[in-house]
């Protein structure tokens, strides 16, 4: 009779304990669900996210960069912050259209019209972004036939969709093979670190772009007197920092020269009041905008 107690309490306890582990397993299985699924825009991670944005912003510069010594014969720099060659509408482009068109890889047609469409609004949106933060106008295809205020053109959207066709049928499955590889010799909390680490490095390279090349701006508005959009800021902001920031006017003359800035960004363009587009490196002509002249 104990012996059937003893044994009964004994099955009891292993029951209990076997239903507890599969409850708290469970849990776990739910927890690590919901994290995952906070961890994903649109199925894709924020790691293969970030990677893409990385990697394509890579493939954007080398892109821009080739473009450049074929139609000018020169080697200048196409990247779109101050540190790191990273081409960001390359990147950004490739995402969203990564993220909205990878369950059209199979239909040529729509992978061609989608990238067609998404591209030019994000070149425009990009363009105009530029144009009302920074007041700097990075492209003009103005002289383009079938423009849009310049920011897009025919031309170029029918390369966004060439460039989506390329991505999403041959170029990206290639990229996520070698992604996958890479993402198996690291743990969760690992690609974590190096996602944070990687935002953390990219915003920081934003910020300090964003800061010299509105001290760039002011400085040459104010030295040569134009009459740009806005002038009455410039030339406040210019007079503030240059006469009551000590510091802050070595810094910027130091580390944000003007050879450094148009050596950096040697296509960047103001809009004047009356509506004409000029390129700073007119203004600058003393400073040569590239790093390496290949041919005549």
């Amino acid at each position: 009779m104990a012996e059937n107690i003893i044994e009964d309490e004994g099955k009891n306890k292993i029951e209990n304990i076997i239903e507890d582990e599969g409850k708290n397993k469970i849990k776990n299985v739910k927890k690590e669900a919901e994290t995952n699924k906070r961890a994903t825009i649109m199925g894709l991670s924020i790691w293969r996210i970030l990677a893409y944005f990385i990697i394509y912003s890579i493939v954007g510069y080398i892109i821009e960069t080739i473009f450049g010594i074929i139609t000018k014969g020169v080697w200048e720099s196409r990247q779109s912050f101050l540190y790191g060659p990273f081409c960001a509408i390359y990147g950004v482009g490739a995402v969203i259209m990564i993220i909205f068109l990878h369950g059209y890889s199979k239909k040529y047609t729509r992978l061609f019209l989608g990238g067609f469409i998404v591209g030019s609004i994000v070149e425009y949106l990009v363009s105009w972004i530029g144009e009302m933060l920074l007041g700097v106008k990075w492209w003009d295809y103005s002289n383009l036939p079938f423009n849009i205020n310049g920011r897009i053109c025919l031309l170029f959207s029918i390369f966004w969709g060439a460039l989506t066709l390329l991505l999403n049928k041959f170029l990206n499955p290639r990229i996520d093979i070698i992604l996958e590889k890479i993402s198996k010799k690291f743990n969760k909390k690992q690609r974590h670190r190096i996602i944070a680490i990687c935002i953390i490095l990219l915003f920081i390279d934003w910020i300090i772009s964003s800061f010299a090349m509105k001290m760039f701006f002011t400085r040459i508005i104010y030295n040569n007197q134009l009459d740009v959009q806005g002038v009455e800021t410039y030339y406040e902001e210019y007079l503030d920092i240059y006469q009551n920031h000590y510091f802050v006017r070595k810094i910027v003359d130091t580390f944000f020269s003007d050879k450094k800035m148009i050596r950096t960004f040697p296509n960047i363009k103001l809009t004047m009041k009356d509506g004409k587009i000029i390129l700073v490196r007119d203004i600058l002509k003393d400073i040569q905008p590239y790093y390496i002249k290949i041919f005549d």
